[in-house]
């Protein structure tokens, strides 16, 4: 019976082996080339011939069979083999030497290690299938070798709140990439106003597990948007401080995808409903329609022409006190107005008098404002 060596090299020698002899360091070390075809030729043996020759690529010579063609192009042809096959093995091999294990900083960082257990990061651990380089500690902060042989040396590592916005969020990105909910992260007003990911969030010892947020998630925002802080507090307001609603219930800090209503600015960062719909139809699905007969700007403009979602002085959240002066916005007296001829031809003469308390509340009469299904002028 063949030993697996002698095996090996009868293999190799039906695939087509060739031998050269280049010199390197007062030493002769033997350079197989083979024809990669059929079966014969084992992996295994393919791994070792490319370890020992990335050995001695920095200083071996091109064989004499390439020497003896004396021609430029089998000389190149042998230096793109040794840089393109033969030193991204060796540079894979120097990387992986350079990453040490999450144990490693359990010694220093104590505190941290407790309950990274309990930390949503703790799945790259408990895998046990990905790459160093996405497991653990180092999965974050980076090759941890230099760090620890430095006994601590800042400068070795890598440390988030010493980096730029973008450079965190390139870091973040290389796992949370596919997320469907962070595929626009790169265009959200957060991002072009340079607020990176650990402005919100804290990694380790969050308040709140799940999101790691550096504080409560209304605390989180209001800790720029304190002018919502404000609107929150007013006598008509969404129940975010009474805890019914979040924030993230309608908006997307990450960034959402184009809207398809209202202007850009005002809406990128605003999650949609079904079917792309305003995020308001989520709760409101009444509202949502289609509807046979349409109002205009529901549809086109959205919810936010006639209501303040966070908060008013006015019930029902309108941006005006009394109905009426919300309606004339866009239903003035110019005769003609609108697709429909939907304007209020000098009110006040005969009809519509707004100095009337009963045509100073429109919805009265025009109760399916949102859009109706029997009526076009919105009466039922």
């Amino acid at each position: 019976m063949l030993t697996r060596g002698a095996r090996l090299r009868q293999a190799a020698s039906t695939s087509g082996r060739r031998s050269f002899r280049p010199t390197t360091r007062g030493r002769r070390i033997r350079f197989p080339v083979y024809a990669f075809t059929g079966n014969a030729l084992r992996a295994t043996f393919a791994r070792r011939v490319l370890i020992r020759a990335a050995n001695a690529c920095s200083d071996v010579q091109p064989p004499d069979i390439i020497r003896g063609f004396g021609g430029i192009a089998l000389r190149a042809l042998f230096t793109l083999f040794c840089l393109g096959i033969v030193s991204p093995l060796f540079a894979q091999q120097a990387d992986a030497d350079s990453y040490i294990g999450s144990e490693m900083c359990q010694a220093c960082h104590p505190d941290v290690a407790q309950g990274f257990n309990r930390n949503p990061h703790f799945k790259s651990l408990a895998s046990g299938k990905l790459a160093a380089a996405k497991t653990g500690c180092e999965g974050c902060h980076g090759p941890g070798k230099e760090h620890f042989d430095g006994k601590g040396d800042v400068t070795k590592i890598i440390r988030f709140p010493e980096l730029a916005a973008n450079e965190v969020i390139d870091h973040c990105l290389t796992c949370h990439a596919n997320d469907l909910g962070k595929m626009e992260v790169r265009r959200s007003s957060h991002t072009t106003a340079e607020v990176s990911c650990v402005s919100c969030h804290k990694i380790h010892q969050a308040p709140e597990m799940g999101p790691l947020l550096q504080a409560t998630e209304r605390e989180t925002c209001y800790s720029c948007h304190a002018e919502i802080r404000g609107r929150f507090n007013l006598s008509f307001k969404h129940r975010v401080n009474e805890g019914a609603i979040r924030c993230s219930d309608c908006h997307n800090p990450h960034g959402t995808q184009q809207a398809t209503w209202g202007g850009s600015p005002s809406s990128a960062m605003v999650r949609h409903a079904f079917g792309n719909d305003v995020a308001c139809v989520g709760c409101h699905t009444d509202k949502r329609g289609p509807f046979v007969y349409e109002h205009e700007p529901v549809r086109v403009e959205g919810c936010m022409t006639c209501h303040n979602p966070h908060g008013s002085t006015n019930a029902r959240l309108l941006n005006r006190p009394a109905v009426f002066t919300m309606c004339i916005e866009c239903h003035n007296d110019v005769i003609g107005f609108g697709p429909r001829d939907a304007g209020i031809p000098n009110p006040g003469a005969n009809f519509h008098n707004l100095r009337e308390p009963q045509f100073q509340n429109c919805v009265t009469c025009h109760s399916r404002i949102h859009g109706s299904n029997a009526d076009s002028l919105f009466r039922r």
